[in-house]
This record gives C-alpha cells, sequence and structure tokens, in this order.
C-alpha cells in the first residue's frame, strides 16, 4: 500500500505530515512513500532530501489519486474531502465535534478518517498523542514571542551600567503546554510563577523551579479521568477567588502566558480588561487559548495588539508552525506510531482493527458510517483515585494508650527473643565442650558490648554504613582483646593483627565522614 502527505492548503501553514525520517521508518512498515511536489519546503525539508530517502515525489492530483492512506496535519478543506475515496484512510487533524459537515463528506465518499486529535489520553497512546506534541511546542514557542516583544531581559544581571531585575512571568495553566512555557521561562532566568485550577500539579511545578501560586479556597476538583485529562470546569465561588487572586498579581508581574482551553470549548476568560490596565507599561500577554476566545479579554484571534497603556496582546494560533521543521518531526513521527499499530504484521497493509482502544477512539469514520463519538477506553486516561480518609485525631489519653501498648508489645517481643537465645545457648551447652562454651561465651559478650557501644552513635557523626561497619570492627577489637594475652603464641599473634586491622578501619572511618562532611561546610 501507498501512504502520501499532500502540501497543506491551509493559509500560512508550514507543517508537512511526513518527513525524510518518517518516511524510512514507514518504508520499513513495508509501505510506499509519496509527498506533493513541494509540501515539506516551508518546513525544511526540500524534494531532494524526500527522493534521498527513497520517497516519490508527485502532483497533488497524483497523490490523492494513488494514496491509499492519505497523512495531513489540518483537517481536508472541502475540496480536498471530495477528493477521497472510497476504502482510503485519512489520518490528519480532524475535530469532528465542530466539523459535522466534513464528517458527513468524508462518510459520503466511503473513507476512513482517522482523527489525531482523538487519539484517547491513555499511557499506550501516548507516543501518538499529536496534541500534546503540538502543545509542548506552543507553549515553549510562547514564551520565545514574549521575548520577542518584550523589551528586557529575562534573566537579572549586574552590569557596570547598574542592575537588571529579572522578568517575572506568570503561566496560567500547568497542562503540556503550561509545563512547557515554565520550563522554557525559568531556564531564560525570569522568575516564574504558575497557576493551575489541580492543586496536585503544584509539585511538578517546583519541581521545574517555578513558584505555584495557591488560592485561600477549599474546592474538591474533579480528577482528570472524566475530563480526558484536562482540567474540570469550576465553581464560580472558585473562579471568583482565582480572578481575585490575578488581580492581586498583575501589577506585579511582567509576562503573563494563558494555556487554558479544553478542545471543543470556549476558552473561559481569566485575565479580564481591568488585569490589563493594572499591568506596567511594556508588559506582554500571550493567549494561547486566542482559537477559541482567549483567556485574556482584550485577545484578538491571529493578530498582536497594543492597549491603550502599553500592553502587548499577542492572539497568534499557528505558534506550532512557526517552528515549522520541529513540528513536522513530532508530528510525523506521532503519523508513524499509528502507522506501526495500523500495520501490526510489518507487510504494508492497513488492518482497521476496532476493537483496538486508541484505533476505535480516533477513527471518526469507517465503512460508509460515522463512528464519532468513540465510546469511553476501557483503560481511563487517569486512573480514578479512591477517596482518602482524613486520620482520626486521638485524644492525649487514646495516644497514652497506644503508647503503652506499643511498649508492651516491644517488651514481649524483646523478652521473648531473649528467652529463644538463652534456650539455644543452654542447648548448646548440653552437647558442646567446656572449651568451646568458654570462646562461644566471650563471642557473644563482645557482639552485643559492640553492638551497644558503637550501634548507637548519632548517625551525624558518620554515615549509616560507617556505623555498621565500626560496629563490625568494634566487635573484633573486643574479642581480639580477650584473646590477646593468650598462652599461644599464634592466638597472640592473630589477635593483635586482628586489633591493627579493626583500629585502622575504625580512625579510618571516622577520618573518612570528617572529610566528607568538610565538603558541605563553608569555609
Amino acid at each position: 500500500m501507498k501512504i502520501g502527505a499532500p502540501k497543506e492548503s491551509a493559509a500560512d501553514e508550514a507543517r508537512v505530515a511526513m518527513t525524510p525520517q518518517s518516511a524510512k521508518d514507514l518504508q520499513k512498515l513495508g509501505y510506499a512513500c509519496l509527498i506533493e511536489k513541494g509540501a515539506g519546503l516551508a518546513a525544511g525539508f526540500d524534494d531532494a532530501a524526500y527522493k534521498a530517502a527513497g520517497v516519490s515525489v508527485v502532483s497533488g492530483a497524483a497523490l490523492w489519486r494513488e494514496s491509499d492512506v492519505v497523512a495531513k496535519v489540518r483537517p481536508p478543506s472541502t475540496t480536498e474531502a471530495k477528493k477521497l475515496k472510497d476504502g482510503q484512510t485519512l489520518i490528519s487533524f480532524f475535530y469532528p465535534a465542530s466539523n459535522e459537515k466534513l464528517m458527513e463528506t468524508a462518510k459520503s465518499q466511503g473513507a476512513n478518517v482517522i482523527a489525531m486529535d482523538m487519539v484517547p489520553r491513555i499511557s499506550r497512546a501516548q507516543k501518538m498523542d499529536a496534541l500534546s506534541s503540538m502543545a509542548n511546542i506552543a507553549g515553549y514557542r510562547a514564551v520565545i514571542e514574549a521575548g520577542n516583544n518584550f523589551g528586557r531581559f529575562f534573566t537579572g544581571q549586574v552590569t557596570a551600567a547598574g542592575k537588571v531585575p529579572p522578568a517575572k512571568v506568570l503561566v496560567v495553566g500547568a497542562g503540556v503546554a503550561g509545563l512547557a512555557a515554565v520550563g522554557t521561562a525559568t531556564s531564560l532566568g525570569a522568575i516564574t510563577y504558575a497557576f493551575d485550577v489541580r492543586p496536585e500539579v503544584a509539585e511538578q511545578i517546583e519541581s521545574m523551579g517555578a513558584e505555584f501560586v495557591y488560592l485561600d479556597f477549599d474546592e474538591d476538583q474533579t480528577d482528570g479521568a472524566a475530563t480526558g485529562g484536562y482540567a474540570a470546569p469550576s465553581s464560580p465561588e472558585f473562579r471568583d477567588a482565582q480572578l481575585a487572586k490575578f488581580r492581586e498579581i498583575a501589577p506585579e508581574v511582567d509576562i503573563v502566558i494563558t494555556t487554558a482551553l479544553i478542545p471543543n470549548r470556549d476558552a473561559p476568560v481569566l485575565w479580564t480588561k481591568d488585569m490589563v490596565e493594572m499591568m506596567k507599561p511594556g508588559s506582554v500577554i500571550v493567549d494561547l487559548a486566542a482559537e477559541r476566545g482567549g483567556n485574556c479579554e482584550l485577545t484578538v484571534k491571529d493578530e498582536k495588539i497594543v492597549t491603550d497603556n502599553g500592553v502587548t496582546i499577542v492572539g497568534y494560533t499557528d505558534f506550532p508552525s512557526r517552528m515549522a521543521t520541529q513540528s513536522s518531526l513530532l508530528y510525523s513521527t506521532n503519523i508513524r506510531h499509528m502507522m506501526t499499530d495500523l500495520t501490526p504484521e510489518k507487510d504494508g497493509q492497513v488492518v482497521h482493527d476496532m476493537e483496538d482502544d486508541v484505533i476505535r477512539g480516533a477513527t471518526v469514520t469507517h465503512k460508509g458510517e460515522i463512528t464519532w463519538p468513540p465510546p469511553p477506553p476501557k483503560t481511563q486516561a487517569i486512573a480514578a483515585q479512591p477517596a482518602k480518609e482524613k486520620p482520626k485525631e486521638l485524644t492525649p489519653e487514646e495516644k497514652r494508650a497506644a503508647e503503652v501498648a506499643a511498649f508492651k508489645k516491644e517488651t514481649q517481643t524483646q523478652v521473648g527473643l531473649l528467652a529463644i537465645g538463652g534456650a539455644l545457648i543452654l542447648a548448646v551447652g548440653l552437647i558442646a565442650p567446656a572449651s568451646f562454651m568458654q570462646h562461644f561465651i566471650v563471642f557473644v559478650l563482645s557482639v552485643f558490648v559492640g553492638f551497644q557501644v558503637i550501634w548507637n552513635v548519632s548517625h551525624s557523626l558518620h554515615t549509616p554504613l560507617m556505623a555498621v561497619t565500626n560496629a563490625i570492627s568494634s566487635i573484633i577489637i573486643l574479642g581480639a582483646l580477650m584473646q590477646v594475652g593468650s598462652h599461644s603464641v599464634l592466638i597472640t599473634i592473630l589477635a593483635a593483627l586482628g586489633i591493627l586491622m579493626a583500629s585502622v578501619n575504625i580512625f579510618g572511618g571516622f577520618l573518612v565522614t570528617r572529610r566528607m562532611l568538610a565538603m558541605f561546610q563553608k569555609s
């Protein structure tokens, strides 16, 4: 079978669904690859690179006619949809919830449509999650775009001409795009803050060197299992507290990057006109939700505006396309992984298995039928966490009773172990000679004394490993001291050697520990 990637017809779209590298991987699956002439030029891949990878460069009409599988980035136009033929498979972003007419056209043409934006968000499908791939790029590019419009450094500097304070960046929404923005802003040296309605992401934010913005508001948020991994809508009270917090920090931040967007829903307004008016002149807002109305009240889709108080608001919707080479590499890899699942035998034949969670979830039309919306996957996107019961607060009397019970249990255990040990020694004494018992008792005493003397030394003086080795060395020393006065010359020599080597081990351990601790002390 043949798989082809046409040139994107949407205005200003620079990405391409097949790269020379992904074409080589598709050929290993048994497919012949086609590319429309000039399809990859805007992404940095010329026709010669495709030919070198074994790809046939053809005209657009020939590609649609000859390909069994057509891979695209954007949803097909009405004209392109009418080029689909019976049994042909289309793989692209499709957004079926807002493209009903396009679905009907694909159905009437008898084509099988796999929407990359409908890939279920389960662990097995992460390699095909094109939404996350593009969101990652959008978050990174948003920070770069903000820097391009910001008149100062991100990082703080002390120069001969004076001190430059670091920029303060607020990222609203800690999804894939938000985390990418946080990582980029932090790496550029900015003081970065991040907010999300899911407090459980605070640890991720802080691990990246940013500060999580907490709300003094107690509301249980629905986990992501019910929303495909996205944050659930918040209550009006929570929203009011959220906006109040944003108004509080608006005058302090220099750059705001908003990423709150769920596919096929209008973007919530999180940065209002009055917040924009509170911001300092020269501040920048980059709205990644501009395609669905924007998180900022003043955002204009696909435009960059400057407000009366000097705040730049960027409402571009083509951030991934502005990094077309990287976007194409990632997206084509997502396509290749999808084709791997569709080709289980690696024989160049598509097996459209509607029992497979991933393939079924992404399929929009199949065999002349509309199959959207899909049933929920058997594996949830995020496993619902069982509700955690708060531990019962114990009264002082209950705490005392618990401590007494624990002490009694520990005492019983120790007495039991002593009884067992005594019985074992008695049993050995009944059959062993007197000379053996004398040495055995010395050994037991040395073990006990060594344990009490060394084992209980605080680990702040040396590492736990040193504590154990010193305990063993002390046992050797005590045993050797007991034997050094023996009448046997050989035993005396061996005991002296034992004392010497164990002493070297103990004192050497403390010296090494001292040097280790000195490494963490300021001179």
